[in-house]
């Protein structure tokens, strides 16, 4: 399928807080995919917004994307992409990364006989490990299980590949895992990588369960809950939104990991919430921009 992707070129600042801006529209084109990244290593001020969208993108897509922005939006240069999944192949042939325990890598690379060992083939769905927020999860988890810390019952809330919660019961393997993801397209990704994987699927202690779900708004995550670890890589909007949802899904004095928001404004917002919700911080990490919060949700009195 050809995709036509829209590039807007502006200083660090300005992209983070089109970013920020993203993260407030309710009736955003889900079809208008967006995303920022620095230009290049040596280049670390130097950002671009990048959209991808289905079809020729005309003034709507271009006004959406201008909008984000205050002030004089920045030139649109728009690219159509031969037609091909350009998130695998943008994704062919990378490095495998090495994140606290865990050595991730495609097919394309020799598994680490001194590391939790995962295959994840590029796919359509976020989460190879590539990006910072899943490599800091994966260290964090790695944080998490050497401190002591016990988990019986563990959700990935927008778990895409199935990455995170196949992380967390490959350290507590008697674990009860619920995947879940708002995307049905990541149903068929998770079997897959499940299958490269030899993570067992199904309801019981050391398996884990698919659920297409938004949010935490499903009748099978209440029923397998409460949660004495929830991971959310996700966006800042969401996980401020999902607050009050995760302290009556988390077990008193259980643990919450959240990523995908940016340090500064976004990560204000989501420690203000969490806090509100009745969490406290255990542990920070920050990898690039990208901010990593383990906290705890407070006991109850007299426990």
């Amino acid at each position: 399928m050809t995709t036509w992707k829209l590039s807007l070129h502006a200083p660090k600042p300005v992209v983070q807080a089109a970013l920020l801006a993203h993260d407030d529209i309710d009736d955003w084109d889900a079809d208008l995919v967006i995303a920022g990244r620095e230009i290049a290593e040596n280049r670390p001020d130097d950002w671009v917004l990048e959209g991808w969208f289905p079809k020729k993108p005309g003034q709507a897509e271009k006004a959406a994307l201008k909008g984000l922005f205050e002030g004089t939006a920045p030139k649109i240069t728009i690219e159509e992409l031969p037609p091909q999944d350009w998130v695998t192949l943008s994704q062919h042939n990378v490095a495998p990364i090495r994140a606290g325990r865990f050595h991730i890598h495609t097919p394309d690379y020799p598994a680490d006989a001194d590391a939790i060992d995962f295959i994840i083939p590029a796919s359509q769905a976020f989460g190879t490990g590539q990006h910072r927020t899943t490599a800091g999860c994966l260290e964090m988890l790695t944080d998490m299980k050497a401190s002591g810390m016990t988990a019986r019952n563990i959700a990935d809330i927008g778990t895409g590949t199935g990455l995170l919660g196949f992380a967390a019961l490959a350290l507590w393997p008697r674990a009860k895992v619920t995947l879940t993801d708002i995307d049905p397209v990541c149903v068929p990704v998770v079997e897959e990588n499940a299958a490269l994987n030899a993570i067992p699927l199904g309801p019981r202690a050391g398996e884990a369960v698919m659920v297409v779900a938004d949010g935490m708004d499903d009748p099978l995550i209440t029923v397998r809950g409460p949660y004495d670890v929830l991971i959310a890589n996700i966006l800042a909007g969401p996980l401020v939104e999902l607050a009050p949802d995760f302290a009556r899904a988390v077990t008193p004095g259980g643990s919450l990991l959240l990523a995908g928001l940016l340090a500064g404004d976004q990560e204000a917002a989501v420690k203000r919430a969490m806090m509100l919700a009745g969490f406290r911080m255990a542990k920070r990490l920050q990898r690039g921009d990208w901010a990593i919060l383990w906290l705890r949700r407070r006991r109850l009195r007299g426990n």
